[in-house]
């Protein structure tokens, strides 16, 4: 089944939920909070995305596009070399991709999972 919010939201100011701490944080706790806009089939999904400062680990089982809205982060994949992305970049992370985020402040971000 596939749903959608009734509402397009201001991704800046979108009231995000309780998400709970980061499974993928590497050093001191670190909360998450977010909306989804949008479930498809399977893990497909659209949302906003907000998380606290820090660094975490990640290892994509899907594909996924942000677009960061507010905060900066360092993002470094496993072999290569360190990207800083901040308000107004978009970043594509394929299915497979590994590495680190160095979350420097607060960060918000829109994402679609697919």
């Amino acid at each position: 089944m596939i749903t959608a919010t009734p509402f397009l939201a201001a991704a800046a100011d979108a009231e995000l939920e309780d998400w709970g701490p980061l499974d993928e944080a590497t050093g001191a706790p670190m909360q998450t909070s977010g909306t989804t806009l949008w479930t498809g089939e399977g893990d497909q999904e659209a949302g906003v995305w907000e998380c606290t400062a820090g660094p975490s680990r990640w290892s994509l089982e899907t594909n996924e596009v942000v677009h960061i809205v507010s905060g900066r982060m360092t993002v470094t994949p496993d072999g290569g070399g360190p990207a800083d992305i901040g308000p107004g970049d978009v970043a594509v992370f394929p299915r497979g991709w590994t590495g680190t985020w160095q979350i420097h402040e607060t960060i918000r971000k829109v994402y679609v999972i697919f």
